[in-house]
């Protein structure tokens, strides 16, 4: 995590925090205004979700022939239309041959992709179910991801974020050495919940290491492809091309949803692999559906008919999103900035903030907010099985409250680090 204190650097303890009675006293004012307050969770606020309602309008009058002739009402279609898999083609920059869509959860297309293997096996493996099964886990990292391995009995292995991406040296030795390390999980742009994106360097050298498990995969969840907070667009190697180039092109399994680039009760989601991966990952999908909801994908073909339309959209989700991440940071910057020991990231796009605390005060942080009508994501929940070894890492999403809610809860949370940081110390 990059240092984003003070422009002046930590200052000694006593300097920058006012005495713990003073701060409890500040902390008990909280407490007594009933704020119900909410930065759990990185949902799309109501009037994000706004600029998509006119999709509730489609398909419309035009109809519901796709361009094919196909009477999207009906049974079929198992790969997804081919309209829409040429548009997120060229947003995703995955050959539409090798896009498959689904429901409004690219969550469910990665339990799948995991239920499958175990029970079916890879392209190029057994079954998983019977092995003993392990998954490298960048932290801090997606709570949700960690679940899925949770509830399968898959072992984590923690491996540290750094600003180029997971420490790439320490994933080649794990993955060379040990052929139970089947996966690894991967936010490769504006990482969830660093905001970090994965340098060319470290896409090229995950797509190429050698792995002790010829089935090793790399579980690539890019689902936030388009989503920018900045001018500076971020782009991330291709790495389907770099993998095949490798000799390893069934590899990665691809990504990718619109939950929070249209309505996310009601978007569409996308897997991208090797022809091999399309096939096999079909196969499996077809014991369970006839077809995805190709009405559903109508209405979005024709909503965001182009990747220009898709840029133009995301726009108007930054210029809503956007002044709620300065506002925090500035808060943080002014509250926090010279405190020894905090520091946060400042991302570039994505959905969170990831915030660190001295060592052994997160979870004493998260509860003073929750005392003071402050919901905050549980501490740990960043790592494997919730533990964060050093008690440091909150994740904060800012996108679903208002504003004004935004600039109350940060403050609030402020006090709550300067108090948690003072008790420490005492």
């Amino acid at each position: 995590m990059a240092d984003n204190q003070g422009e002046n650097g930590p200052s000694p303890l006593g300097s920058t925090l006012t005495d713990v009675t003073a701060l409890r006293a500040e902390h008990e004012r909280l407490c007594a205004e009933g704020l119900k307050l909410d930065l759990t969770r990185g949902k799309p606020a109501p009037d994000q979700l706004d600029l998509s309602t006119a999709l509730l309008d489609l398909p419309g009058a035009a109809g519901f022939r796709a361009a094919d002739g196909t009477d999207t009402r009906n049974y079929g279609g198992l790969q997804g239309l081919p309209e829409l898999r040429a548009v997120w083609s060229e947003v995703l920059g995955i050959p539409a041959a090798q896009l498959i869509t689904g429901g409004n959860s690219s969550l469910a297309l990665m339990h799948d992709s995991v239920v499958a293997a175990l029970l079916n096996g890879t392209t190029d493996g057994p079954a998983w179910a019977g092995q003993r099964i392990k998954f490298l886990c960048p932290v801090p990292g997606y709570d949700r991801h960690f679940a899925i391995c949770e509830q399968f009995g898959i072992e984590m292995i923690p491996v540290a974020m750094d600003d180029n991406g997971p420490d790439v040296a320490e994933v080649k030795r794990l993955v060379a050495e040990d052929a139970q390390i089947k996966g690894m999980w991967c936010v490769p742009k504006y990482s969830n919940p660093t905001g970090v994106s994965y340098s060319a360097e470290v896409v090229a050298e995950l797509a190429s290491m050698p792995a002790a498990a010829p089935d090793f995969r790399l579980f690539w969840d890019n689902a936030y492809a388009v989503h920018h907070l900045t001018d500076t667009e971020v782009e991330i190697a291709d790495v389907l091309r770099l993998a095949a180039e490798a000799g390893h092109p069934d590899r990665p399994f691809v990504y990718a949803s619109t939950s929070k680039i249209t309505l996310a009760g009601s978007g569409v989601s996308f897997f991208g692999g090797s022809e091999a991966n399309v096939q096999w990952l079909l196969a499996h999908l077809s014991k369970r559906t006839i077809g995805p909801d190709k009405i559903n994908e109508l209405r979005h073909v024709r909503f965001l008919p182009d990747a220009k339309s898709v840029a133009e959209h995301m726009r108007r989700h930054r210029e809503i999103i956007q002044p709620k991440f300065d506002l925090v940071l500035s808060i943080l910057d002014t509250e926090l900035g010279a405190v020894d020991g905090v520091s946060w990231t400042k991302p570039e796009g994505g959905y969170f903030i990831s915030l660190d605390v001295p060592d052994g005060t997160a979870k004493r942080v998260v509860e003073l907010a929750g005392q003071a009508g402050v919901k905050l994501t549980p501490a740990g929940a960043t790592f494997p099985l919730g533990d964060d070894p050093r008690d440091r890492n909150i994740r904060l999403a800012p996108t679903f409250p208002k504003i004004e809610e935004v600039e109350a809860a940060t403050r609030a949370l402020a006090v709550c680090v300067r108090l948690a940081v003072s008790e420490s110390a005492a």
